[in-house]
């Protein structure tokens, strides 16, 4: 009798824990980067200095056009993040900041290679752009 229970109750805490886990091959967002807003005003000075941290830094993987089809892409294990899918402009700028800063599987972070609003205003690293200009740039791919 105590076997089948402890049995039983093994069972039932492996079906419980399991509701809990998630797919660690989805990216999970946490919810207080889901509901931030981009700082940087998306103008034409924003864009540019975008473009240009653009082609530095993901063109190789996502292409010149963000279709994910970069020279790089095809080596990876997971092909890269299709900027120009509706899928992806429904994400917030808050998801999309924490996704290129803490990386996933392929995606390497980019934590010490962006700098932050903050870093900026620092001056500590010594030029303007920030992951709000790559963020305002991303969003003008795939548009008509």
């Amino acid at each position: 009798m105590k076997s089948i229970f402890g049995l039983l109750s093994i069972l039932l805490f492996s079906v419980f824990m399991l509701a809990f886990i998630q797919d660690p091959s989805k990216w999970v967002v946490p919810e207080k980067y889901k509901k931030m807003k981009n700082p940087v005003p998306s103008d034409s000075a924003s864009i540019k200095i975008g473009k240009e941290m653009y082609v530095r830094h993901c063109v190789l993987c996502h292409g010149a056009t963000g279709k994910g089809d970069g020279k790089r892409a095809i080596k990876l294990n997971q092909t890269p993040g299709d900027f120009t899918s509706e899928e992806f402009k429904k994400q917030s700028d808050g998801a999309i900041f924490y996704k290129m800063t803490e990386g996933h599987k392929d995606m390497p972070s980019f934590k010490r290679r962006i700098p932050s609003n903050e870093d900026v205003i620092e001056g500590s690293f010594g030029k303007v752009g920030t992951a709000g200009d790559l963020i305002n740039y991303i969003r003008t791919l795939g548009r008509k």
